[in-house]
């Protein structure tokens, strides 16, 4: 009866147990992650920040926050032969354990026991993960806490990101953390380029930081190491081969710094990211670009001009391969830190091309299309030229190619200039963006802000038949933004005006161009000669180049042709040198036409000289040339007639060339003879519609101050059509004086508003508004 009794009662008793053992084991489980949720994992670490090239070399580096050297050792870069070497000799049992291994636990605990005192340890790579973490005192709640991180370490992380951890946080004393800070500092490598004895080496560092220093007891690191590499060999960890080459590698390592490549990019991307920044920058370029732009700054700095800066693009990839800031970032002189690729400076003439293909696109002009360079007052701003001279009439192509001011002013005019600032925010120019309410005709001068980055980055889309993407300088940023700015046929016609050679910006003794690659390139100088540019591209890169003082200064030698085409010039001649890559192609909707070669437009059946010009069909304008005008004269040519006053008999007809009254004010000037229509019939009583005179001076609407002391005159202009010979002046709708068409009048005006009229002998006016103040200057 007792036995019957007893069995099933032992059994309860055992069933007991196990149910009490596995409610303890649920309480913990559940204990557990209670914890885990009110002791977050400090996880969070200050990684170095760290640029890198497109190959992923390091190129640059910054302390973290608390000032180490702890470079993100990324999973790409752990090789199979450091994660090994690393396990077999901290953690043989590392993706076997839940971050605690028990038996060592046990080991550790009975032989410290046995022998009093700290004889091993029981930490795994994540309870070193854990302790790094979170460090504090050696006790037993230290060893406790450890252990429970390493549980929420291996909840959260999968085994290779916690051995991850572990590379990146590992001591190697002084500021240096992690394998990959150590590998540069001590081995100028990347952690996946270390050989065995270079892993082995610096694995044993971070169990005596103090007294295993390289560089200073290498010797005893080498007994160390060779005694790790004879242990790995016993365990057969490694082949023979391995560990023989491991043993016979010497060890001539030492504490070295970081690169500091690239250092204004380096700097700008450090205040937008952190941690590894994945640049494009092709470091051989680099390296080359730098020596150059060293080199040309020495020889410029008799004339004063102490700096440069370069921006270079890749045009298949729109990625930026190199980026200089200044001619020598140590250069504490002349301000080598100011990054001079990224500062706001006025642009010169850069944007005309951009206004031109604009204007083609919008069927306002062709390359052909003839403007006139004669001075203009447009309500006060009066543009010069570069050279303060006039040309007459040009080509739109001629106009480029000289880069002439007063063309592109007409040319902004005639487009709008809100469209071009629109235009170039979408571009990504933004101080333009930020100025555009003070914007006005200016612009196209230099009269805004933009940036060494921004040009580059604008004529990049030139190569890339007009569409603009902005450039990448980082993988970090994936974002690119992409707007076309100009139409292919439109950007095909610009290429062809700034690829010639036979331009006047063409630098000065330059003969290395028998193996130059063909490029396209605009030259810029800003108001009182204070920067100088020049950004050339063809299908390979687009080089953009900046040469000035970060003073300010204006300097007289100081020219975009001059002085930074040169540098272009050398820049192509190394990165593509002898290049064979085949230049752009029309596009399939630029075509040609014949034009009359004095107006650029369809030519009528009185057009004697033609020219060949590229059109956009179904843009450009197809309106027919009526330069030339037939007059009805007397036999002497003397008098001229129109249809109202003309006799029954005794008159001819003949053709007069159609001059507008500016270019014809322009070659009363230069004393240039031209055929004048003769004077109209006096006895004629018809008032003729038409041009009225146009009144350049004064201009309309502005404020004069004069000094009441001794009050200067104000002159009297207006242009006039090529048959006016008379004009009438009116003060307040008083006459004043009559004179002959274009010569120059002088008076004083009464203080207050005053209109100003003006009439040609055919009876056409125009009247303006000025207000004048009285002022003790």
């Amino acid at each position: 009866m007792s036995k019957r009794f007893n069995m099933p009662l032992t059994r309860r008793r055992i069933l007991r147990f196990f149910r009490r053992l596995g409610i303890g084991f649920l309480v913990l489980i559940l204990l557990f992650f209670i914890l885990n949720w009110i002791f977050r994992l400090p996880d969070k670490i200050d990684y170095s920040t760290i640029i890198t090239d497109n190959k992923g070399d390091v190129v640059n580096a910054y302390l973290s926050k608390d000032q180490k050297w702890r470079m993100k050792t990324e999973l790409a870069e752990i090789s199979p032969l450091l994660q090994k070497t690393i396990i077999a000799k901290e953690d043989k049992h590392f993706y076997s354990h839940p971050g605690i291994n028990p038996f060592a636990v046990v080991r550790a605990f009975v032989n410290n026991i046995f022998n009093r005192r700290r004889t091993s340890g029981a930490s795994t790579i994540t309870m070193q993960v854990a302790k790094a973490l979170e460090p504090g005192k050696r006790n037993i709640w230290s060893k406790i806490r450890e252990m429970f991180r390493a549980f929420q370490l291996e909840l959260k992380y999968s085994k290779k990101e916690i051995l991850q951890l572990y590379l990146n946080l590992v001591p190697y004393g002084g500021n240096i953390e992690g394998v990959k800070a150590a590998s540069l500092l001590y081995f100028k490598k990347n952690p996946d380029h270390l050989s065995l004895a270079e892993i082995t080496a610096l694995s044993i560092i971070p169990n005596r930081p103090g007294s295993l220093v390289l560089g200073r007891n290498n010797e005893l690191i080498i007994r160390e190491r060779n005694r790790w590499l004879k242990k790995f060999a016993a365990e057969k960890v490694f082949t023979k081969k391995e560990i023989e080459d491991a043993l016979a590698e010497p060890l001539h390592a030492s504490r070295g710094t970081v690169p500091h490549y690239i250092p204004h990019l380096s700097y700008k991307l450090k205040k937008q990211w952190t941690g590894t920044i994945q640049t494009y920058i092709d470091l051989n370029t680099q390296l080359k670009t730098e020596k150059l732009v060293e080199d040309y700054i020495r020889t410029q700095r008799l004339k004063n001009i102490k700096n440069a800066a370069v921006v270079i693009i890749d045009n298949k990839t729109h990625q930026v391969i190199t980026y200089v800031g200044s001619s020598d970032f140590k250069d504490t002189t002349d301000g080598g830190q100011v990054n001079g690729a990224n500062a706001v400076r006025q642009p010169g003439s850069t944007l005309k091309p951009l206004l031109y293909g604009m204007c083609i696109d919008e069927g306002l002009l062709t390359p052909k299309t003839v403007m006139t360079d004669v001075a203009v007052n447009y309500e006060g701003y009066t543009p010069e030229n570069y050279d303060e001279k006039f040309n007459g009439y040009v080509t739109v192509e001629y106009a480029l190619e000289h880069s002439l001011n007063i063309p592109a002013v007409k040319g902004l005019r005639l487009l709008g200039h809100e469209r071009m600032i629109q235009k170039l925010s979408n571009a990504g120019f933004k101080q333009i963006q930020k100025d555009r309410r003070k914007l006005g005709l200016s612009l196209i001068l230099g009269g805004c802000g933009t940036t060494l980055e921004e040009l580059t980055g604008l004529f990049s889309a030139f190569a890339s038949n007009g569409t603009y993407k902005s450039p990448g300088y980082t993988k970090n940023d994936s974002a690119h933004h992409t707007v076309n700015i100009i139409s292919p046929a439109a950007n095909y016609m610009i290429n062809e005006i700034l690829s010639k050679v036979n331009r006047p910006d063409f630098p000065l003794n330059w003969t290395a161009t028998e193996r130059m690659p063909k490029i396209a390139w605009k030259t810029g100088t800003s108001y009182g000669r204070k920067d100088a540019w020049s950004i050339g591209y063809n299908k390979n890169y687009t080089i953009g180049i900046w040469t000035g003082n970060f003073s300010g200064v204006g300097i007289a030698d100081l020219s975009g042709a001059n002085i930074a085409t040169p540098l272009l010039f050398k820049i192509f001649n190394t990165i593509d040198y002898d290049s064979d890559e085949a230049w752009f192609t029309p596009p399939e909707d630029c075509d040609i036409r014949q034009v009359c070669s004095e107006t650029g437009l369809s030519p009528s059946e009185h057009c004697t000289s033609l020219a060949t010009d590229y059109f956009i069909p179904l843009i450009s304008s197809a309106r027919v040339c009526s330069n030339w005008q037939e007059i009805m004269t007397s036999p002497d040519e003397k008098i001229s007639f129109c249809k109202n006053c003309a006799p029954a008999a005794g008159y001819k007809k003949k053709w007069y060339k159609t001059l507008e009254p500016d270019i014809q004010a322009w070659m009363e000037e230069n004393r240039i003879a031209y055929q004048k229509i003769p004077v109209h019939n006096p006895e004629c009583e018809l008032i003729f519609k038409g041009a009225a005179p146009y009144i350049a001076s004064p201009a309309n609407g502005t404020e004069y101050l004069i000094n009441k002391k001794d009050p200067e005159p104000l002159q009297l202009i207006c242009k006039t059509a090529n048959d006016v010979s008379k004009v009438y002046w009116y003060i307040n709708n008083k006459f004043y004086k009559s004179s002959n068409a274009g010569e120059k009048q002088f008076f004083v005006p009464e203080e207050g508003p005053v209109k100003i009229s003006c009439t040609d002998d055919k009876g056409r006016n125009r009247d303006i508004r000025i207000t004048v103040k009285y002022v003790n200057l």
